[in-house]
């Protein structure tokens, strides 16, 4: 079995509200829209470290609701949850995002995907309202590990016809 090879996640922060990742993944924009979008997806990769999912509701249309729930090792459920503002296929979503256990930390999320040459880069962007939601985020391995799960997914998934796998 090969290894998995992960790319570089860039973070950036263009403001003091904003966090900004950009990830590259070998696979075609649809199968990333789906991976990122599809419950039977997400519920394999939402949970940074293997974390136990025991919700994962995903209604996929502007104006419907999501959430997700993951419990850690020490029985600390993380909650996460939202409402979809846009809704692109296959290239863009935004919603509200909503971590409970930081009710005053409220965000839009969005993710924005453009594929050149079977690479697909996502570009995921949390804008907090304010600075006193902004500073509950001072790790952000969470999130590159999710994305490493998206990669890993994307891996073991059948190309669509005229493809080719990484």
């Amino acid at each position: 079995m090969t290894p998995h090879r992960h790319g570089p996640a860039v973070i950036t922060f263009p403001n003091d509200l904003e966090i900004v990742i950009t990830r590259e993944f070998g696979a075609p924009v649809e199968l990333v829209f789906d991976v990122f979008t599809k419950p039977e997806h997400v519920r394999k990769t939402i949970a940074p470290f293997g974390e136990e999912v025991t919700v994962c509701s995903i209604d996929l249309r502007a104006g419907g609701n999501y959430h997700f729930v993951f419990v850690t090792g020490d029985g600390t459920e993380c909650s996460f949850r939202g409402t979809y503002l846009e809704v692109e296929p296959p290239t863009r979503t935004v919603q509200t995002w909503l971590f409970e256990g930081w009710p005053d930390a409220e965000a839009v999320e969005s993710m924005d995907l453009h594929e050149t040459g079977g690479v697909t880069k996502l570009t995921y962007r949390l804008a907090f309202r304010d600075k006193a939601g902004r500073d509950h985020m001072t790790k952000f391995d969470g999130l590159v590990a999710s994305f490493d799960n998206v990669e890993d997914l994307l891996r073991s998934l059948p190309r669509p016809q005229g493809t080719a796998a990484e």
